[in-house]
């Protein structure tokens, strides 16, 4: 299947997502920030990339941004469960950036399965142009 790159400072909620992702067939691997992230992406073949937003040394936004830059095409999930303490909806601005979709912390297995299957089946579908999944 496919080859997914999740990038979250919580290394036991990173584990978790990638032993959802290796139930539902796919392989991944694991970046405990956007710098580390950055560059497993460049190193390997990545289908998609799910990505936490609040991160030490390189915070999600940030990441979306170079990812984009990189390779308009890959999918991206950003998932965040702050921002709305102080008042900035980061999953929103996670959009403005390129994000293809979003998912608020905590979240279903099932949202996370069918997320990532839409957004490579999109992808699949027609690989020249970059998509955002209609949530």
């Amino acid at each position: 299947m496919a080859r997914i790159l999740v990038i979250d400072d919580n290394p036991e909620l990173g584990r978790a997502v990638l032993k959802r992702m290796e139930r539902a067939g796919h392989t991944g691997v694991l970046a405990s920030d956007g710098n580390a992230g950055l560059l497993i992406f460049r190193a390997e073949s990545i289908d998609l990339v799910l990505t936490d937003i609040l991160m030490p040394e390189k915070e999600g936004l940030e990441t979306i941004r170079e990812l984009r830059k990189e390779n308009p095409r890959v999918p991206i999930i950003a998932m965040s469960g702050g921002g709305y303490a102080t008042g900035t909806d980061y999953l929103r601005l996670a959009l403005t950036f390129g994000a293809n979709a979003v998912l608020q912390k905590p979240f279903e297995q099932h949202e996370l399965i069918d997320l990532v299957s839409a957004l490579l089946d999109q992808a699949a579908a027609d690989p020249t142009a970059p998509k955002r999944a209609d949530l």
